[in-house]
């Protein structure tokens, strides 16, 4: 006979034969089956229920001893259970004592065409009796008072939902809305091309303030939290401070920290107008006529890291008072001042 593809193979359950002397219950198996309901045990060709033997890994326990004979006890294996898998039976059995001239047998629930019927041991025909209800079976002809009626269905599942090993086979219609998160797919370094604007932090300082430390004070208010995707990302930060003014002959200068490193891109400069402020540890020459300047400094930073990360600006004086946000000469004439971070994907 020819066939499309592979030749179908089959194989035998799995049996084991033992004989009983009288006094035994308990005998070893040749393999460990799930329980009791995973396999079919018979004594001296008579089917037994699995209430009258129990299964523990490879020993098989009768509660009555089978009596004597060669080769009279056979244990039929259903399947083998795989490690750590939960095991499903995949066979019921009921058993009834018949009434005279009984027919109609109520069963548990059963695939049609899954079922067996046995009649004192022995396996009956499908021409012996009728199962087409899913929950009762009927006898041909009607049951001998006493006559031990055994039904024995078997459990049908399958895998049509299943999704094929092939190429293309899972799309969108299988992924759950924001199943897959940007840090998920950033992390895989395949879903976003270098250069890419992963996320934008930003914190907006709207007071003035002012100092006369001539040592680096945190600015209030120019302070952000971003947490990077990936290690391999780099944070792009942009400052922006609107109307830093100092008194005459006052020098404020302004300084820009990863947690607590130093960021700065330059050392000598920084800000759009470089005789009033500068961010980094470079100097400059006051201008003591200005009281009033606007500066921005834009720089590309690479932490390495996807940890939680704190960018601020800080501000110091030269001598006498600095002011952020304001003049030095009038306290009406506010502004407001920024700090913006970009995760740009590396």
């Amino acid at each position: 006979m020819s066939y499309i593809g592979a030749q179908p193979t089959t194989a035998a359950f799995v049996t084991d034969q033992f004989s009983g002397d009288g006094s035994t219950t308990v005998f070893t198996m040749s393999v460990a089956p799930a329980n009791s309901a995973s396999v079919i045990v018979a004594v001296s060709g008579v089917l037994q229920d699995p209430s009258t033997y129990a299964v523990s890994g490879t020993s098989l326990t009768f509660s009555g001893a089978p009596p004597t004979g060669t080769g009279n006890i056979s244990a039929r294996y259903l399947g083998l259970p795989a490690s750590g898998v939960a095991t499903t039976a995949y066979r019921t059995l009921t058993e009834f004592t018949a009434t005279s001239g009984q027919t109609t047998f109520s069963v548990p629930s059963y695939t049609v065409g899954f079922i067996n019927v046995y009649r004192n041991g022995v396996m009956l025909g499908t021409a012996d009796f009728t199962a087409t209800s899913g929950t009762t079976v009927v006898l041909a002809a009607g049951a001998t008072a006493g006559d031990l009626v055994a039904t024995e269905s078997f459990f049908v599942s399958g895998v049509s939902n299943a999704i094929p090993a092939v190429a293309g086979a899972v799309n969108t219609s299988y992924l759950l809305d924001a199943a897959v998160t940007a840090a998920k797919m950033a992390a895989s370094g395949a879903w976003a091309p270098a250069g890419t604007v992963l996320q934008v932090v930003s914190a907006i300082k709207t007071d003035g303030q002012s100092t006369t430390s001539t040592s680096y004070v945190d600015v209030t208010g120019l302070s952000v939290a971003i947490t990077p995707t990936s290690a391999s990302s780099k944070i792009l930060v942009q400052v922006c401070i609107n109307d830093a003014s100092q008194s005459a002959g006052a020098l404020v200068a302004f300084n820009l920290l990863r947690d607590s490193t130093t960021v700065t891109s330059n050392t000598g400069g920084g800000l759009t107008d470089t005789y009033d402020a500068w961010f980094g540890a470079g100097g400059s020459t006051a201008e003591t006529s200005r009281q009033k300047t606007s500066g921005s400094l834009s720089v590309l930073d690479t932490p390495s890291s996807t940890s939680s990360l704190t960018y601020k600006v800080q501000m110091r004086v030269n001598s006498d008072t600095g002011w952020i946000n304001r003049w030095a000469n009038n306290a009406d004439l506010a502004a407001v001042s920024s700090i913006t971070l970009m995760e740009i994907a590396g």
